[in-house]
């Protein structure tokens, strides 16, 4: 019987130790600390995290706060050693004659239950007596372990104070918007009202339990005479002022560049060995806070007006059978049809929801939301600048409509195939026919239906006139291979179709590839990958990672000024003049419409920034009816309000584009322009045009008005016949 005992006894003392925190988990406590994500300039964009929790330090903490909480929860703090004997007796008595349940736990057992996750979900009264011994001796180890303020330190990094804020700092920022050393008295107090329970004491949902709790908490710190009786009398009328917007759950101005970076960081987490969401990483990103929020601004702005627009023009009854077809989709995608056991059970939730009305106008609302993907970058290094990843600003899981979709880019991809012409020695005042023609089938129509004599490849770009894009490729001047070869190197990466359609845009590309690729012509030819981390750090300061974008020379200095100059011209007086409404300052970009007002574009660039705009609809069925689905309607008002705004607040010096060495400045003369053989203008030349050359291309010089030579259209070089 003896030996029964002993055995029981022994079993028993082996199950207590099992359950204790190891040496190395109590000289080295790892709770789970959130990573931080900061904008260039230095603001919290936002976090990653399972448990939302800042660690701070005793000294940042104020006094009066350590005072609050041992006063309400831990009065003989100071004189135990771990457990508190007395009052654990004290409490037991009273428990157990006045059938009360009053808690005796010190202020280290509290912390041992946390920190190490002591307590389980489901106890029953054994679970509970083994619990409070393992308590007891990890609270007499954690003693011997730190010191006083070290407990302190750790059992306000721990604990948990609702609105899934953990650890005092954490708490402060997301119901104050502060940080711990500049918490009130009050605000202190009610932080340690919180412990007890943070649903019943919620100052969000139950404001009158939250302050008559905080005021208990200001009574205790009388009784024990760390505050005057006269001063708490002024300080229990104060009312609980929540001045942070993070109370609705913790939002970031940035959701879809968030999600874009935690996708990202996830794939680098084992080759740098953290933990994106315990190990209180701080992240330093490209982003700019003023900018995202003036992009944010500039694309609700202009969705909400246009969103408007749209309602008013679309019409379902003439779209019946592409609502029947969104309506089924929607119904097998929702939760309550997968969720249904049995096939009749699913078609009884089909027939019900298909004749819903609730669910129909649902279904339409959510169908035509105008989406936008919006993205600025800094083209001399191929930082992020701002990300808008949707009409949604506040959800970031979402499609990222700058990085998640392909879509045609339209005209606005036409600038790469005039890139190939002129980096082949065709100047901006090289002309080619603006007349309809048939190559193999293929027909472009001009949107304007405009068709005149010669143009130059200026005029053609700044009007975006599909048919001198479309002679550009269907020949020796711009070929589609070398379009293709061009986008690579300019960063595009999506499946282009070597055709000669390439250059009216036809193939699909992301808005980032896109915007990222018209960096080029506004940094000199220099192409520099996106990029938007810069840094990673451990929770000590320790770099584990610092990030560089790639570079390389994706198109020669002169042809990306002349690029740059053409494309001015653009915004100037061409297809993007409606910039000039908003933004008066150098700057040059595309326009892009794709078929039916499917896509909208804007892409443009300044010597500071490159910004794209799309906009558009998640279905490409939905789509503009009209005029005002034209990239210039629909897009362009988004980048030049941006750049507007963000060029003024930010102070930024007026720049212009700089001409680079081997470029010249010459005239040529229009008669032979005219018919089509760009020639340098003589001295008797009656009529000029000043454009831009590459000097080791500069064109023959005119012979017309020297000799009364006159050169034949057809013996054009270059010009293949269409």
């Amino acid at each position: 019987m003896f030996g029964t005992i002993a055995f029981l006894i022994v079993v028993f003392i082996i199950y207590i130790i099992i359950g204790l925190p190891s040496l190395e988990e109590l000289e080295n406590p790892k709770p789970q600390l959130a990573s931080k994500v900061f904008t260039v300039d230095g603001e919290l964009l936002g976090q990653f995290y399972f448990e939302n929790r800042i660690e701070t330090h005793i000294g940042s903490v104020p006094k009066y706060l350590v005072d609050a909480l041992i006063s309400t929860e831990d009065k003989g703090f100071y004189d135990h050693w771990g457990v508190d004997m007395s009052r654990f007796a004290k409490a037991m008595i009273k428990n157990v004659f006045t059938f009360s349940r009053e808690g005796a736990s010190t202020i280290t057992q509290q912390l041992a239950k946390n920190l190490y996750k002591l307590k389980g979900r489901n106890e029953n009264f054994f679970d509970v007596g083994v619990r409070k011994i393992r308590e007891w001796i990890t609270a007499v180890q954690i003693e011997r372990t730190y010191t006083k303020n070290e407990i302190i330190e750790l059992y306000l990094n721990i604990s948990y104070f609702g609105r899934s804020a953990y650890g005092i700092e954490s708490a402060s920022r997301v119901y104050f918007d502060k940080s711990t050393s500049e918490l009130t008295l009050p605000e202190a107090a009610m932080f340690i009202a919180l412990l007890k329970s943070p649903e019943y004491y919620d100052p969000v949902k139950k404001g009158e339990n939250a302050i008559r709790r905080r005021n208990l908490v200001m009574h205790n710190m009388v009784r024990n005479d760390k505050l005057s009786e006269s001063e708490y009398q002024i300080l229990k009328e104060q009312p609980i002022t929540l001045t942070s917007e993070r109370i609705g759950g913790a939002r970031s101005i940035a959701p879809h560049f968030m999600e874009y970076l935690r996708q990202q960081l996830e794939a680098k987490a084992d080759k740098y060995g953290y933990n994106l969401y315990m190990d209180g990483l701080n992240i330093y990103t490209t982003l700019d806070y003023k900018m995202q929020k003036n992009a944010n601004q500039a694309a609700s702005e202009h969705l909400k007006e246009y969103q408007g627009l749209f309602n008013k023009n679309w019409k379902w009854d003439k779209n019946q059978s592409l609502l029947t077809s969104l309506i089924d989709k929607a119904i097998k995608n929702s939760q309550q049809y997968n969720l249904a056991y049995s096939s009749q059970d699913k078609a009884k939730v089909y027939n019900r929801l298909k004749y819903d009305p609730k669910f129909i106008d649902s279904v339409k609302m959510a169908e035509t939301t105008i989406q936008v993907g919006f993205v600025v970058i800094d083209p001399t290094n191929g930082e992020i600048r701002a990300m808008v990843g949707g009409e949604n600003q506040i959800f970031g899981r979402g499609l990222n409509h700058v990085t998640g979709i392909r879509r045609q880019p339209g005209s606005s991809f036409k600038p790469i195939a005039y890139a190939v012409a002129v980096d082949n020695g065709y100047s901006p005042a090289y002309t080619l026919l603006n007349q309809k023609f048939n190559y193999n089938g293929w027909s472009p129509d001009n949107s304007n239906n405009d068709y005149s004599g010669y143009m130059t490849l200026r005029q053609g770009l700044a009007n975006s006139v599909n048919v001198i894009a479309g002679r550009l490729t269907i020949g020796v001047i711009a070929p589609p291979s070398q379009v293709v070869k061009f986008a690579r190197r300019m960063g595009i990466r999506s499946e282009l179709n070597p055709y000669p359609s390439i250059a009216l845009g036809t193939s699909e590309v992301t808005p980032l590839e896109l915007t990222s690729a018209f960096g080029t012509f506004a940094n000199n030819g220099v192409h520099f990958n996106p990029i938007s981390i810069t840094r990673i750090e451990d929770k000590n300061g320790i770099v584990l990672a610092d990030f560089l974008p790639e570079y390389k020379e994706a198109l020669s200095p002169q042809t990306a000024t002349i690029m740059a100059d053409i494309m001015q011209d653009v915004v100037n007086y061409g297809t993007g003049a409606g910039v000039r409404r908003y933004f008066h300052r150098p700057a040059g970009g595309k326009t892009g419409t794709t078929q039916d007002f499917a896509d909208a574009w804007f892409v443009g660039f300044t010597p500071q920034f490159v910004g794209g705009v799309w906009v558009g609809f998640d279905d490409h069925r939905i789509k503009f009816t009209d005029w005002y689905g034209q990239g210039a309607k629909a897009a362009l008002p988004i980048w030049a309000k941006f750049m507007e705004k963000t060029h003024k607040e930010l102070e930024l010096p007026l720049k212009y584009f700089d001409l680079a060495s081997g470029v010249e400045v010459v005239n040529f003369c229009v008669g032979t322009m005219e018919l089509g053989d760009s020639r340098i203008a003589g001295p008797n030349c009656p009529n000029i045009i000043t454009d831009l050359v590459i000097s080791k291309y500069m064109p023959q010089e005119c012979e017309l008005h020297k000799h009364g030579v006159v050169i034949k259209p057809e013996d054009k070089k270059g010009d293949i016949g269409w």
